[in-house]
């Protein structure tokens, strides 16, 4: 797809829904009654209306799924949310976690643990991403150019260095993933603490990589590890890292208003385990601003975070890539990790609406995002090309009392659709 097709398509998808939410808001006007929100399962059971749930037990949402993407084809999984409060106090914010079990078409195998938990009184704020990936998952080249030159590795010909790495190299890995964060509470809604971070590929199997024939083919994976030193078949990222966190979200699963911003330098260290010394940046921002104080589900969206490599050294599947952030849901419209680079900010805007006239259990997204990366090796500086996609989407609500929805995306990019589900918002 073009980009000035993909332009005219966002602007398309911003009118629907533009269009779609004021009638929506007009209809609501002229009704007499009051709305009272509902769930699907109140929908579809026909059970009574009742007063908003204020008690503050534990939630928790299951979900069997079948779904697609194109970084993992046919999904089988399932996935289980949770909500709760830590401590009597009304004070206390919401905690939530979620646990994902998958299996998929392109023979990989995902564990996923996330967890945001508030202790009593919001003295503590713990952020918890633990994984175990068995993956198969196309590499491209570093940064967001095109056709940009590809570095010469030492050791072997011209030829074998100057080859087209736009298309994708497939290479299959185990990812063991345990970051966990401890922030301890400043003054209201501001945290600060220390986190540890552990990242261990190994068994990594470079499909693409031909070294044993007269015409050598490398992969954008080989070439890394063999200018930067590390061994292509596994490494490990072990570090400590400083944390500021300002929190005021009116909830964690999905929220109507407030601010979320953070910041984490992170250094890893040969003395803890790692491959290599080497630091890196994380600055990330998102914020939820209302459209109708009646409609708190009619919003615009916004969500910003940079990456940066500080120092040292940083394995290839260590750098910052769409998709692998804690809630693998940047980058919407093209393949997990198609950007990555030693630098990278993405940016993204989601208007969201509510569709079903009073029980607000339907409702509908649209969003557009941009990404940019840098490679150094290959020249390519942060900001000099800009990769855009957009998509829109369905809400279904699952839970009114924790907001968990089922989500469906439809994503256009510049180079293929997506259809992506789950039980989360995007962020």
């Amino acid at each position: 797809m073009s980009a000035k097709t993909l332009k005219i398509f966002i602007f398309l998808l911003l009118g629907f829904g533009a269009t779609a939410a004021a009638q929506q808001a007009d209809t609501l006007v002229k009704q007499k009654k009051p709305c009272q929100p509902k769930d699907v399962f109140e929908v579809i059971f026909h059970k009574a209306e009742k007063p908003p749930d204020t008690t503050r037990k534990l939630g928790f949402f299951f979900l069997p799924y079948i779904a697609y993407s194109p970084t993992k084809g046919v999904q089988l999984g399932a996935g289980g949310s949770l909500s709760w409060y830590m401590g009597k106090s009304r004070e206390t914010n919401q905690s939530a976690a979620s646990v994902t079990v998958e299996f998929t078409s392109k023979d990989q195998k995902l564990v996923q643990l996330k967890s945001n938990v508030y202790t009593d009184k919001n003295s503590w704020f713990l952020q918890g991403d633990w994984r175990y990936y068995y993956y198969v998952l196309p590499t491209y080249g570093l940064g967001t150019g095109y056709n940009d030159p590809v570095p010469i590795v030492p050791g072997l010909s011209d030829t074998a260095g100057n080859r087209d790495w736009d298309e994708s190299f497939t290479v299959k890995y185990r990812w063991l993933k345990i970051h966990e964060i401890f922030s301890h509470r400043i003054v209201k809604d501001l945290y600060a603490g220390v986190g540890y971070h552990l990242d261990y590929h190994y068994q990594i199997e470079d499909t693409g990589l031909r070294l044993d024939t007269v015409d050598p083919w490398i992969t954008p994976h080989y070439a890394y590890c063999q200018l930067h030193g590390f061994n292509p078949t596994g490494y490990v990222s072990s570090g400590l890292s400083l944390n500021l966190v300002y929190d005021t979200r009116d909830n964690l699963i999905n929220p109507y208003k407030g601010y979320y911003a953070t910041i984490n330098y992170r250094v890893n260290q040969t003395w803890l385990g790692s491959t290599k010394d080497g630091s890196q940046l994380w600055v990330e921002f998102r914020t939820y601003v209302g459209l109708e104080k009646k409609l708190p589900r009619h919003l615009l969206a916004f969500w910003l975070y940079g990456g940066f490599q500080v120092s040292g050294e940083i394995p290839y599947f260590d750098l910052w890539a769409t998709g692998f952030d804690q809630m693998n849901s940047s980058g919407r419209g093209f393949i997990q990790g198609r950007w990555r680079g030693e630098n990278l900010v993405y940016g993204e805007m989601e208007y969201r609406f509510p569709i079903s006239r009073c029980s607000q259990v339907l409702g509908g997204v649209v969003f557009t995002n941009v990404s940019t990366a840098s490679s150094r090796d290959q020249g390519v500086p942060l900001f000099k090309f800009l990769r855009p996609a957009a998509g829109f989407g369905l809400r279904i609500m699952a839970s009114k009392k924790s907001r968990t929805n089922i989500v469906i995306d439809f994503t256009i990019g510049e180079q293929m659709p997506g259809l992506y589900f789950s039980a989360q918002e995007a962020f």
